[in-house]
Parts: structure tokens; sequence; C-alpha cells
């Protein structure tokens, strides 16, 4: 400051101003003199040490001042400093946001790239066992995620060593799916089912592996496994139905004509077997054994070993088919995780979050991985009619089943060659069913089996297995027709014993016997209730339409040989009691009594016997 403030600053020290001085001047006395002359020393002294702080502290304003000054200076650098750090720091926010963006895809990405050296180790280095399930599960998706990223380029540096542990891997699945099949080319009696459980379908997700990755190799698996399998049934099935038609050559049947009875003596019985009308169900007694040929006195019945037969066929055939269904099905598509975004070579200055982009195939990427089953499903739509494809799920799935169909047919023909009912050249005309229908069984036997044929046809059918279902079909087509000449055979045999009887001859020398009446209602009765006892509820028109036609006939006899009585009391006493018989056999049959058919029969000849026992009581009066 200068020194012209400084004096304004600085009070008057002149006497007039000094209120004591003028005390002093008013008193005029020598004391007061001398107190003022020490009060103004003193106050001398006041000034001056106020005058000099005063310049102290000018000197530190001066100070002061020149410090405002350099720190104005120094704050507008730090005030460019701390813009620039804004600047800076606005610029890592921008970083942050980017990278926080690209995070999970990368970290996605990495994941489905990278791959463990565990996994690389079990493929390269371990036999194939149990632990190579997951591994190779895991394998495919790596396999498929690079697959689908094949434009990141470090997904395209992974394909050379990917390939060479997917032909690794194919090699020794394949290895260890061909010594699996060793034990059913070199021996009979291995257990087909229980090696398929227990390595097959364990293993299944390996066989899958080729399927995906390998399919020609998967293919020939495939072949190798169709020639053991087709080797193996066709030697079982052949030692079996051999064994079953040396058991069926110790028992010849001879079909019996219910008019054959010339040359019977007696009334033979009982007519109705009902053990035998057990074979006719799946429940019962077991299979017949193929050992039990050895012994040269053991016999079955012709409807039980071909009952044996069916039920072998039914169980192998059923069981191979579910194999196969589950084993050699082509395997639904692995889940397509989304891509994984493909960096770019950011310019400088430019964000980060700016240098990635992501091909999106449904999903985003904040999504989970694969999304959701719908989203897949309607990708693979989209893909389909962006190509021009239609959507054919029936029809793939139609495809599909051809293909396990024609698989089985490859497998079991052989097999089913050796139990269809018609004659072979390439199997020297040896089939089991052939020689049970030729020549012809008894009627009831052969109803029998064609029985046991539709049971076991309606018990493929719950199992679901189609090809199976032709091969029962075509048997039931064929034994149909043997049963309806049969049937025809046992009505016109009857009905010519009826026209001659009615002509007044039978044969020369011979007459037409009370007994003999007997023995054809006794053998029509048994066949009634045999027919009854091995139907259902079901209307079954072609059935009981040759059993009316039967039932005409013998009506007929009974009235024709009573009417050869000359005494109408003695001729209404025959047919009431020809009639009371037959209902007495109708009743004791087998066959179950509250059957409509059972039922309306009884009352017919019901009906016959009260109106004969009338006629006996009008004669009498």
């Amino acid at each position: 400051m200068s020194q012209q403030t400084t004096d304004l600053n600085i009070p008057s020290t002149s006497k007039d101003d000094n209120p004591l001085c003028k005390y002093c001047q008013s008193e005029a006395s020598p004391r007061a003199d001398i107190s003022c002359q020490l009060s103004d020393r003193e106050r001398a002294k006041n000034f001056v040490e106020l005058h000099d702080q005063v310049s102290a502290s000018i000197e530190l304003l001066d100070s002061l001042e020149s410090f405002l000054g350099t720190f104005q200076n120094d704050l507008s650098a730090v005030s460019g400093q701390i813009s620039d750090l804004q600047a800076r720091s606005k610029e890592f926010e921008a970083r942050l946001q980017g990278r926080k963006r690209i995070e999970r895809p990368l970290s996605q990405l990495l994941s489905d790239l990278s791959m463990s050296p565990e996994l690389v180790t079990t493929i390269l280095d371990t036999a194939v066992g149990e632990p190579w399930i997951p591994v190779i599960e895991e394998f495919q998706q790596k396999l498929q995620s690079i697959k689908v990223r094949s434009r990141v380029k470090a997904a395209r540096d992974l394909a050379e060593l990917v390939e060479g542990l997917r032909i690794a891997a194919a090699t020794k699945i394949r290895a260890f799916f061909q010594a699996a099949m060793q034990p059913i080319r070199t021996s009979i009696s291995t257990n087909m089912h229980m090696l398929q459980s227990s390595v097959f379908l364990k293993y299944a997700p390996l066989y899958a592996f080729l399927q995906r990755h390998a399919k020609s190799v998967a293919q020939e698996l495939q072949r190798a496994y169709i020639g053991c399998a087709k080797l193996y049934y066709e030697t079982g099935f052949r030692r079996y139905i051999r064994n079953l038609g040396y058991i069926k050559t110790r028992t010849i049947e001879k079909p019996v004509l219910i008019g054959n009875v010339a040359n019977e003596t007696g009334v033979p019985g009982p007519f109705v077997d009902t053990d035998r009308l057990a074979f006719a169900k799946l429940e019962g007694s077991g299979t017949t054994l193929a050992f039990l040929a050895d012994d040269k006195t053991y016999k079955e019945p012709t409807e039980s070993l071909f009952r044996s037969m069916l039920m072998v066929l039914l169980d192998n055939a059923c069981a191979e088919y579910l194999f196969i269904v589950k084993f050699f099905r082509e395997p639904a598509d692995l889940p397509v995780a989304p891509p994984s975004p493909m960096p770019r070579s950011p310019q400088p200055g430019t964000p980060i979050a700016s240098t990635f982009h992501l091909d999106r195939i449904g999903t985003d990427v904040g999504s989970e991985r694969g999304g959701t089953a719908s989203k897949r499903l309607s990708i693979i739509s989209v893909a389909e009619s962006n190509l021009g494809l239609p959507i054919t799920n029936k029809e793939q799935e139609k495809e599909q089943r051809a293909m396990l169909d024609g698989i089985w047919k490859q497998i079991m023909e052989p097999a089913t060659q050796f139990c269809k009912a018609c004659p072979d050249w390439l199997f020297y005309g040896f089939t089991f069913a052939d020689s049970c229908l030729e020549p012809s069984p008894p009627i009831v036997p052969l109803l029998t089996m064609v029985r046991m044929n539709e049971v076991v046809l309606a018990e493929c059918q719950k199992r679901d297995c189609a090809p199976l279902e032709t091969f029962l079909l075509g048997l039931r087509l064929g034994m149909w027709p043997i049963f309806q000449k049969e049937m025809n055979a046992q009505v016109e045999s009857l009905k010519k014993i009826v026209d001659s009887a009615g002509s007044g001859y039978l044969m020369r020398g011979t007459t037409l016997k009370d007994s003999w009446i007997q023995l054809i209602c006794q053998r029509y009765a048994a066949l009634f209730t045999s027919f009854v006892a091995l139907t259902g509820e079901e209307e079954e028109a072609m059935l009981f339409s040759n059993l009316m036609r039967l039932r005409q006939e013998v009506n007929r006899l009974i009235i024709t040989q009573a009417g050869k009585m000359k005494d109408p009391a003695h001729s209404a006493t025959y047919l009431a009691t020809t009639y009371e018989i037959l209902l007495h056999n109708l009743s004791t049959g087998p066959h179950s009594t509250t059957h409509p058919k059972a039922q309306a029969e009884v009352a017919h000849w019901r009906q016959r016997e009260e109106e004969a026992r009338r006629r006996i009581s009008l004669v009498r009066r």
C-alpha cells in the first residue's frame, strides 16, 4: 500500500487533541506536567509498536497478494487437468459398459470352444468305458459349438484338433462295439437280450455320437449287428423249430368228422379236453423247451407246440424290435447355443462396445444358453421355410419307422421263415406252422391254434411291434380258410348221413343206429361248447353260422331217426330223450353259461324238448 494510505490511518498526536493535556493545562500544576510527559512517552512507545505491526501487516499483505496471483495461475492449471480427468473418466466409463456388454457372450464363447485336459486325455489315452459316456456328450457339445461358430477365428484354429479327436473317438467306439458283437458270432448260447441291455443300450450315447459325427462308421456297425443278430436268431429258431417238429411227429391226430360213425363201436369219451383248450391263452403253462425233444417218450399236442412257437417268436421279436427302436433310431439334434460375438479390430478412439456384433439365431445375447425348446423348434421351422423345404415332422417319423422296420425284417426274416404257414423252397419246404396245418388237425385244435394266433396278435399290437403284426396277419389269413374248409367237411359229413337215412339206406347191410345218433349229438355238444369256450362275448358271424348249419343237420337227423318209428308215442319219447341227452351235454361243457350263444343254444333245444314232451302227452291221451 502507499504511504498516503498509512498516514491517514495513524491517529493524530497533537497536543490539542490530548484530553489529558487539556486537563493538565487546566490544572496547571507541576505534578500534572510530569504525569503528562510519562503518558506521552508510553503512547509514543505504543505508537511505535503499532507502526511496526502495521508495517508487518503490509508486508504480509504484499506476500499474500503475490501468493494469490500464483494460486490463481495454479488453479487455472488444475482446472484444465480436472477437465482432462473428466474426459478420461467418461472414456473409461464407456469402455467399462462395453466390457460389461460383451462379458457374457465372450465368457460363453470361451466356455464353448475350450476343451478340458480330462476330455482330451480320456479320448486319446483310455479305453472305452463308462467314463466315456459323459465325456462324449461334452465332446458333442463342443463339436456343435465349433460348427455353429465357424466364423470365429478361434473356432477355425481348433478345427484341426477337434477333427483329430473325432477320428480317434470314432475309431475306438467302432472297435468297442465290434468286440461286443463277438460273443453273438461265436456262440448261440449267448444271452442276446442281456447283452443288449447291459452293453449296447448302456453305451447307446456313443453310437448316437457316431450317427451324428461319423455316419459311415455308424452304418458299418449297423450292418455288422444285422449280420450277427440275423445269424443268431436264424440258428436259434432253426434248432428250436426242428426240435418241436421232432416232438410233433410222435403225436399224429387225424381229423374226426362228426358224421363218421359207421366204424365206431360204443360211445367214447370225453369229447372235450379242457387242458388242451387252455393252449389258446398266453397265461398258463410255459413253453416247450428244446431239450425235451431228446426224450423219446415225451409228447405234446399240436396246439401246445404251436403255442410254444408263437410265444417264443413273440418274446424275441418284440424284444428285438424294442432294442432296434431304442438303439438305431436317429438321435435328436443337439440344442444349438447362440453364437458368441465376433470381435473386430477396433479403430483408434472407438468404444469397445462398438467393436463386437452378434449373429442372432433365434436368441439374444442375454438369453439363457440354447433358448427354450419352442424357440429351437421355431428356428428349425423358419430355416426350412427359408430354404423352401416343407416342415415334414410326420413324414420324417414315417421314414424313421420304415427304416427301423426294415432293420427288424432283415434280422428276423429267416426266423419267421421257419414259422410261417406256407412252404419255402429256400428252407427245403420245412416250416413248422405249415406242418401243423397240413394235414389238417382236428377242428377244435385247429380253432385253438387260430385263437392263439389272434391272442398273440393282440399282444403284439399292445407291444407296438408292427413288423410282427404283418407276419401274424398273414398267418391268420392262411388259417381261417383251412378252418372253413374243415367246417364245410363236418357239415357235409352230417348232411350225407341225414340224406342217406332219409332215403332208406346208409351203407349196404348197415342201418342208422340210435347209439350213432347219441354219438353225433355228443360230438356236436362237445364241438359247440369248445367253440363257445374259445370265443369271447363278441359276435363272430362266420364261426356261429357254421355251428348253425351243423345244428340244423343234427336236428334233421334226430327228426329223421324218430320218423322211422311207427309208434307215435315211442317216436315222441325218443325225441324227448335225445334232446335231454343233448341238453345235458351242452350244460356240462367247459364254456361259460352266461355266453349269449350258449344261452340261445340251450333255449333252442329246451324248446324242442318241451314240444316233444307235449307231443307225448297228446299221444297218450
